[in-house]
């Protein structure tokens, strides 16, 4: 299942990661690292979760050649690695099923979420259906205003929601409730993190299960074209799917990788979600990273069109490599992908995610400036149909 190896035992990526939690999480989080690293070597675990991969999800994903949008930019060939063609419509439930699978095996039945777009809530509560688990999934008010399709979804699905009134009512603040909500009820709740965020061992665990879409993606480029790509684009919030895509060709100095956070209004505006762009090092939910906050340390209101980007921080992996240079963060503001969601739905039928919007405009800007002969490869990490209600509001309030 899992080829990319990287596993460091404090939790730490150079000076970014670890854990800073209370106390009472301390002795579960080891608990789950020390399941996490027996299941990641059990050839029973494996087979398992790569059973519900093919069989429920419908893994592999494809590898689509993007010709109209191609030939609009008049550069180097785009590609689309389709997640959103996954059960649910994302990526999110790559890491789901496999942490489901540890809380199984650590005898825990009731999981408890954290959800900004929703896809990481609907993901969850999917699976906890497969498996019989209670579930209980907190969500910003705001967040829940935006993505309504996705609140009835996983309410169908028989999961409860938590309703977050506090701060901005967003991604940052559901997250601050999940962890509270772990800290009353340790002993039987599964805290199932969504994104490459948290303390470790999560940002570790979350990468190692979303890296089924790169190590997927080496094998689709040697079939199609017989080398690796020259840029992969993905989209940074938290940053699951971009760690998740990037895991395999880290240092690899033929492929760059291309981070594209959420800027919102523009970085000079101050209203933007652009941790690693227009923050500096910090301490959010649990591990030191960039993240976006005032001299004070205290944390940042932030902006997206998206919901799914609208986060304070980012993966501690992802600070680490953009320290290091192993990766290139760059940015899309709310125009620019409204604009890019726009293109691909007209030119080549498939509506993505807002999300996955920033991406697909990190690629164009780049991909018109480069020979046709280089390759171009977006992780397209979610489907649009929530969306529909949050692009009408923002087009209407261009008019």
């Amino acid at each position: 299942m899992i080829k990319y190896e990287n596993m460091p035992g404090d939790g730490k990526f150079g000076e970014f990661g670890g854990v800073y939690v209370s106390e009472t999480l301390i002795p579960a989080l080891k608990e789950l690292e020390k399941v996490f690293l027996a299941s990641y070597r059990d050839p029973k675990f494996i087979s398992e979760y790569g059973d519900i991969m093919r069989n429920y999800v419908g893994r592999p994903s494809p590898l689509y050649f993007a010709r109209r949008l191609t030939e609009y930019c008049g550069g180097a060939q785009i590609w689309l690695k389709r997640e959103d063609l996954n059960h649910t419509g994302a990526h999110k439930i790559n890491n789901t099923v496999g942490q489901v699978l540890l809380a199984k095996r650590m005898g825990k039945r009731r999981l408890i979420a954290e959800t900004g777009a929703g896809m990481h809530g609907v993901a969850t509560a999917t699976v906890a259906a497969l498996f019989g688990m209670e579930c209980e999934v907190f969500m910003g008010e705001e967040d829940i205003r935006r993505q309504s399709q996705n609140v009835d979804r996983m309410r169908f699905l028989g999961a409860k929601i938590a309703a977050v009134k506090s701060g901005t009512a967003t991604l940052k603040d559901a997250m601050n409730e999940a962890l509270r909500s772990w800290v009353a009820r340790v002993e039987d709740t599964f805290y199932v993190i969504g994104t490459a965020a948290g303390p470790h061992p999560y940002p570790t665990m979350v990468r190692e299960f979303q890296s089924v879409i790169g190590r997927e993606l080496a094998v689709q480029c040697m079939e199609n074209f017989s080398r690796y790509p020259d840029k992969i684009f993905a989209c940074v919030g938290g940053g699951s799917n971009a760690i998740g895509i990037f895991a395999p060709f880290i240092g690899d100095p033929n492929v760059e990788l291309v981070g594209v956070e959420a800027a919102g209004s523009g970085l000079e505006t101050g209203m933007h979600a652009a941790s690693l762009n227009g923050g500096s090092l910090g301490v959010l939910h649990g591990n030191k990273t960039f993240v976006l906050q005032d001299e004070f340390g205290q944390i940042k209101n932030t902006h997206s069109v998206s919901a799914g980007l609208d986060y304070p921080g980012v993966g501690p992996e992802h600070s680490f490599l953009k320290s290091t240079g192993g990766a290139r963060y760059s940015f899309a503001t709310d125009s620019e992908a409204v604009e890019a969601f726009l293109k691909l739905s007209s030119l080549e039928g498939i509506i993505p995610a807002l999300e996955s919007s920033h991406a697909i405009a990190g690629a164009m800007r780049e991909a018109r400036d480069m020979d046709k002969n280089k390759i171009v490869v977006v992780n397209l990490s979610g489907r649009g149909d929530k969306d529909m209600a949050s692009v009408s509001e923002y087009l209407n309030s261009k008019k």
